[in-house]
């Protein structure tokens, strides 16, 4: 089975194909057969395409067209044309998976698109304005691409649908429960995916039963997984709530949003923009929404900064603050803790982070090998060997679930029997 997966972003789409056996799913994650990147500049009109395939193929171009649909059709064509070719033609991909970042609760499962289906990711987009449009946008272009292909959307809240109402629902009027006001959560096709796959770095075949997994990119979200099955988690009715992130604010008090509406003039646009594109990492540094830059900023010094930068260091502390009170909460919905989960972009690359976040919990006899840390681990357990804790480094691979998913609802309909 050949298995195409789009996993759209606001200035992003990324694709992979992959080839399954029909006869089961491997243990471990396959390699695509080929990979394409789009990443838009401030002009959609504009891209630069980055495609390689795993015979070591690989292609760089800028292209000017009139829409990111021509941008996909081109990226596409590099499947079957030229040194990056992996298929004879694109009607050979049996199946498009999509990641749609906001299901709401109508849909919890990954289902099969169609039109109803279509309406209802259109109608959410006002919960998550900064990807499920592009992700429509990737739904449409395939129909038109591929035509009649099955496509298949996986749901980044659909992991969260298993959250206790008491975690759930939001402490205001009961009203708001009527009109699915609640706590969906997110990121929730990576916190399954590393649940998953630190049950078989630990040697065990289900998940720890007491697992935080720290999901730490541009966008931050923690999940208390119990016996495979999320608990709690940090982000709530849209991806705004919970960590600091790299450009979103996370958790503040609602009423300085009052304030700032009633006595400073604030437009909900404004709001909107502060909150999702000026804050977190880069509106308290001043410097970027990237951990590794604010990082060197901190260190960095000359004449305004003689000790290197006092908003950077401040944007780190508020940050690294954060993450341990978020660590602890998901701590107390678990009742303790069997297994402490890295993945993502600053997850998995950050071993200041994974240190500063680990020593807060000596307490419960967690103890972080430094060496192991520092050694730029990747699937691998970073805990010392008397931890009481294991601490996990998990390389995310959020297309292979998506890719997983498909399989299994096609070898389980009609069309693929």
């Amino acid at each position: 089975m050949k298995i195409l997966v789009l996993n759209a972003g606001s200035s992003s789409q990324k694709s992979c194909l992959y080839e399954i056996a029909d006869e089961a799913l491997p243990t471990q994650a396959a390699q695509p057969l080929w990979e394409g990147k789009i990443n838009w500049t401030q002009d959609r009109g504009v891209a630069e395409i980055e495609v390689k395939t795993a015979m070591g193929a690989t292609l760089q171009k800028s292209i000017s067209a009139d829409s990111p649909q021509a941008h996909l059709t081109y990226m596409l064509h590099t499947l079957t044309y030229g040194a990056t070719k992996v298929i004879d033609q694109l009607s050979e991909i049996d199946v498009v998976g999509h990641r749609i970042v906001h299901g709401g609760q109508d849909y919890r499962d990954s289902v099969v698109i169609t039109e109803d289906v279509k309406k209802a990711i259109a109608r959410l987009s006002n919960l998550a304005p900064d990807h499920n449009p592009v992700a429509l946008e990737g739904i449409e272009a395939i129909e038109n691409i591929l035509k009649d292909v099955t496509q298949v959307a996986v749901f980044d809240t659909g992991f969260h649908a298993t959250l206790p109402d008491a975690a759930a629902i939001y402490p205001g009027p009961y009203e708001w429960v009527e009109q699915g006001i609640r706590r969906y959560g997110f990121h929730g096709i990576s916190h399954q995916y590393c649940s998953q796959r630190a049950a078989q770095i630990l040697g065990r075949d289900v998940p720890p039963e007491r697992l935080i997994n720290c999901h730490l990119g541009n966008g931050c979200s923690l999940a208390a997984i119990k016996n495979g099955r999320s608990i709690d988690t940090t982000m709530g009715f849209t991806p705004v709530e919970g960590l600091m992130m790299g450009s979103r604010s996370g958790s503040v008090d609602p009423g300085i949003l009052i304030y700032l509406l009633r006595y400073c003039n604030y437009s909900v646009e404004r709001l909107d923009h502060i909150l999702n594109k000026a804050s977190g990492l880069k509106g308290i540094s001043g410097v970027s929404s990237d951990m590794r830059e604010v990082r060197e900023a901190m260190s960095t010094t000359g004449y305004a900064y003689p000790q290197g930068n006092s908003r950077a260091q401040l944007a780190w502390d508020i940050y690294v603050h954060r993450l341990r009170s978020a660590i602890g909460a998901m701590l107390t919905s678990l009742g303790g803790l069997d297994a402490l989960v890295f993945t993502a972009g600053v997850g998995e690359h950050s071993p200041e982070i994974r240190q500063a976040a680990c020593e807060a919990f000596g307490f419960i006899g967690l103890k972080i090998d430094l060496e192991k840390n520092q050694q730029q681990p990747v699937d691998q357990d970073i805990a010392t060997p008397d931890s009481a804790v294991r601490v996990l480094v998990i390389h995310t691979q959020e297309d292979w679930a998506i890719a997983q998913q498909c399989w299994q609802l096609l070898k389980n309909s009609y069309k693929y029997l």
